[in-house]
């Protein structure tokens, strides 16, 4: 039996104090609260480390690039203290013989208590030739391994969607894990990559509470899919404003104004980058100038380009039934450009009557 997740951390010298404050701080990651932060301190203190068997198929692994750069918790602690990451055939020490032992001992010993974490789509052209770890096929691998899975997580888009690979017009026939594991309870954790503290966060609800989160229609957990970008965003306020970014490099794009019109998935997108954001919370893509690209949702690649934006969407209160949204986005240009001519005009006359000032001033010396 694997020894608890408090074991693990005072083995490491965590002290108490210590191991209370990352509770606190991952129950508030969750927004869980306090008595999140007594569920999961009392989670790691009783129940022992979950064994994890993590698995690769086409990808492109910045899902796991993703996942290592994890603040609350940090991944660190998450790999060698909450959970057992008995095999991952990407960053174990193992390879070979050896890592295949590793991985037939793991699903034999815990069968029916691990987690399997998926990370990437089953390609089954010409019966899965195209993706073949370890000797065989990626399609026959996950099959034996998800059989004695207690439960399956789905890392990131092509996992749960089929994403670039399945992308029209699809030659490898690439498909999400839903549409071979059937039988199993699965989470699936969407984004290009997610977010490390949502993939952090999922593996933590499901230690502490011994079930999967709630799950939205297409199997998200709703404490981070649950609204859309666009709800939570920063210039929201300029979408409500019909004030939106023409084209990139712009003055609207100086101004920091929506982007809604150079193609911002925002509004259609379900996701918490605009809350959690990336690199300790640093930013995120809107915030650094472009918009978001749908990246959570299914087939986002296939929805035409990530430059065109849907015009039937209407910011609140404007326009009326004749209007769209570009007629909305050109008036607004047009504000815009007078405020500029308005303010180049003034600038002018300030400068006119400073100079008549001076001259005044040296007649009268």
């Amino acid at each position: 039996m694997h020894e608890t997740q408090y074991e693990a951390l005072r083995r490491q010298g965590i002290s108490r104090r210590s191991f209370l404050q990352f509770c606190s701080l991952t129950a508030a990651s969750l927004g869980l609260g306090t008595a999140g932060a007594q569920e999961i301190a009392h989670a790691m203190q009783t129940k022992p480390r979950m064994p994890v068997v993590w698995l690769h198929g086409l990808e492109c692994t910045c899902c796991t690039e993703s996942f290592i750069r994890s603040y609350h918790p940090v991944a660190k602690d998450l790999v060698l203290s909450m959970i057992s990451l008995d095999y991952d055939d990407t960053i174990m020490a193992a390879a070979g013989h050896q890592a295949e032992e590793a991985l037939e001992e793991t699903i034999t010993k815990y069968n029916g208590n691990y987690i399997l974490a998926v990370e990437g789509n089953i390609p089954l052209h010409d019966d899965g030739v195209n993706c073949i770890p370890g000797g065989e096929t990626f399609l026959q691998k996950i099959k034996h391994v998800a059989k004695g899975a207690k439960v399956v997580i789905g890392w990131g888009s092509c996992a749960a969607w089929g994403c670039v690979q399945a992308a029209k017009p699809n030659p490898t026939q690439s498909v999400p894990i839903t549409d071979i594991i059937k039988d199993k309870p699965i989470v699936l954790v969407p984004g290009c990559p997610p977010i490390s503290e949502v993939m952090t966060g999922v593996i933590t609800y499901i230690l502490t509470y011994d079930r999967i989160p709630p799950l939205d229609r297409l199997g998200r957990p709703k404490m981070f899919y649950g609204q859309r970008i666009h709800d939570k965003c920063y210039r929201r306020a300029h979408f409500d404003a019909g004030q939106f970014v023409e084209q990139f490099d712009d003055i609207g794009a100086k101004l920091g104004y929506c982007l809604y019109k150079v193609g911002c998935k925002g509004p259609t997108t379900y996701n918490a980058c605009s809350t959690i954001r990336w690199n300790e919370g640093l930013s995120w893509p809107v915030q650094s100038g472009h918009g978001c690209i749908g990246c959570s949702e299914p087939n986002f690649f296939d929805k035409g380009s990530f430059y065109r934006h849907d015009t039937t969407i209407l910011p609140p209160g404007l326009g009326g039934i004749e209007a769209t949204v570009d007629k909305v986005g050109l008036a607004t240009a047009g504000v815009v450009g007078a405020a500029a001519i308005a303010h180049a005009a003034m600038s002018a006359v300030a400068q006119a009557r400073a100079k008549k000032n001076n001259k005044d001033m040296g007649r009268d010396e």
